[in-house]
């Protein structure tokens, strides 16, 4: 099981060895990077007249980071030097560009390192950051008694880490490489902000597709990260455990060796029977168990864990950013059959007000002047975060109408739960309990309680006119000209049939 990280000063220098060790391939063959034509990056190029250099805070793979000071405003900072000699590969030059970019991207937050500019000379290339004089929060850990934060200490440091990880997720960004080692405190002082930093893994995603590739820190990879079909989930896998390791000490996956820690990760659950976990609180440990779900559909999303009620006392609400899989969600609402979203609202009515706490918060977080509804600019500027998408407005507008079942051109909050519920977290973390509420969900449906939904109960559960035949025709998979409840609780998990390929491999135009 896991190892206690304050057991001997030999283990916290092993993890420093570890961290400098090179990422992401083999390191260059020396003699190579001598050859190699200095590369232009287009940065300014008056960093010596600018800053005056002080004292080496640390190195990596391609460079160094040193104190400096600005000669202008006399603002002390830090500098990421990075050598232009070393960069013999395309790769290594885009790595640097994108990591400059990313930083661009994420400047203003107040947990995440604040970049001033880039700059550039023949021989290197230079990253002006805000400087970080409080250490790593790795360094903290090791300090405390048994290396182990108090509840509430430890929570007010996840909630820093979750919302450098939504604030990403909205830009697209995936960090990549959260650990403790990448997380600097502010200043000395106790209760200094937390910054995250190191970038250089961090890349963006396009909407619905995954990272192929395995990067990270062997301790904290997620499952789906070693299964090469990784996406913004895989940071939240990653603060589950960092959380682990504040509130215990030890680390929830460990062996020997890379290899062994790997087949930890894929095929164990951590353990909390072991001291201190039986004097930890219920809503701490429930908390850290829905963080490292190893099926990243059913994990926490990194908004939807600000709102659990362990991170979320002593925090603001206002805090709590726009989630990417509610705006997800409430996109698809609209492709979705006719049947489906009148199936979505009757499960809706099956979930109480203490299971709707984070959905309650995106509400509040998207109605932003707090009138109880949330109208069609509302939405619009909600949509607009998830900045991958940049929806038009016809589409904000597609959106609203499907959600809006009273159609008075509002969304209260009932129609925004029913577009919004996070079905897979639903059938996967209690499926006893999702079972139950299938079934209440059903019973509004099958008005005889014969087992079976038939066009005259739904003609009469939805007050639709006409043929009620095209609103059957999506859940009636064996073609009997009703619905069974197995039927009906497949509709509710699987993705709505516009939305699937064609048998020819070419997508529904329709879906599109």
């Amino acid at each position: 099981m896991g190892a206690c990280l304050s057991s001997s000063k030999q283990e916290a220098d092993a993890e420093r060895r570890r961290r400098q060790r090179p990422r992401g391939g083999k390191a260059e063959e020396k003699g190579a990077a001598a050859e190699a034509p200095a590369v232009e990056f287009g940065y300014e190029r008056d960093f010596e007249g600018r800053y005056e250099v002080g004292r080496l805070l640390g190195h990596g793979q391609f460079g160094y980071t040193f104190a400096a000071v600005d000669r202008l405003s006399g603002d002390r900072v830090a500098v990421k030097r990075i050598d232009k000699a070393k960069m013999t590969r395309p790769v290594a030059v885009e790595d640097v560009k994108r990591e400059v970019k990313i930083l661009k991207a994420l400047k203003g937050h107040e947990n995440i390192v604040h970049f001033d500019n880039a700059f550039e000379d023949d021989s290197y290339v230079y990253i002006v950051m805000e400087l970080c004089e409080g250490g790593e929060l790795l360094d903290r850990i090791l300090a405390k008694k048994n290396s182990r934060y108090s509840e509430k200490d430890a929570a007010v440091v996840v909630r820093q880490m979750l919302k450098v990880a939504a604030e990403c997720h909205l830009r697209g960004l995936v960090h990549r490489d959260m650990k403790p080692e990448n997380f600097l405190f502010k200043s000395t002082k106790e209760d200094s902000p937390l910054k995250a930093t190191d970038f250089g893994l961090s890349d963006f995603i396009k909407p619905g597709k995954k990272f192929r590739d395995i990067v990270g820190s062997a301790y904290y990879v997620a499952p789906e990260v070693l299964k090469r079909r990784s996406g913004p989930e895989s940071d939240v896998w990653s603060i589950g455990v960092i959380t682990y390791i504040l509130l215990c000490g030890r680390r929830p996956f460990w062996d020997k060796t890379e290899d062994g820690i790997f087949k930890e990760v894929l095929r164990n659950k951590p353990d909390f029977r072991k001291r201190p976990w039986p004097s930890i609180s219920s809503s701490a440990k429930d908390f850290v168990k829905k963080l490292l779900v190893k099926n990243p559909r059913a994990r926490l999303t990194a908004a939807q864990a600000l709102s659990h009620p362990w991170v979320r006392e002593g925090g603001d609400a206002s805090e709590i950013p726009v989630d990417i899989s509610v705006l997800y969600n409430m996109r698809q609402f609209v492709k979705y059959s006719r049947f489906k979203q009148f199936a979505l609202r009757a499960l809706a009515s099956t979930v109480n007000e203490e299971e709707l706490a984070d959905l309650k918060d995106q509400f509040d977080a998207i109605d932003v002047d707090k009138s109880g509804s949330i109208s069609i600019e509302e939405m619009r500027h909600a949509l607009a975060k998830d900045l991958p998408w940049r929806l038009k407005g016809p589409r904000v507008l597609e959106i609203i109408q499907a959600i809006d079942s009273n159609t008075d051109g509002l969304v209260d909050f009932k129609e925004f739960v029913a577009a919004t519920l996070h079905i897979h977290q639903m059938a996967e973390l209690d499926s006893e309990r999702w079972g139950l509420r299938c079934q209440a969900a059903f019973s509004k449906f099958d008005l005889d309680g014969d087992g079976y939904i038939t066009p005259d109960e739904l003609r009469m559960h939805t007050g639709l006119k006409g043929s009620i035949e095209p609103l059957l025709e999506e859940a009636d998979i064996d073609k009997d000209g009703r619905i069974s409840l197995s039927e009906f609780r497949k509709l509710l998990r699987t993705a709505s049939m516009s939305n699937l390929p064609s048998p020819s491999g070419v997508p529904n135009p329709q879906a599109l």
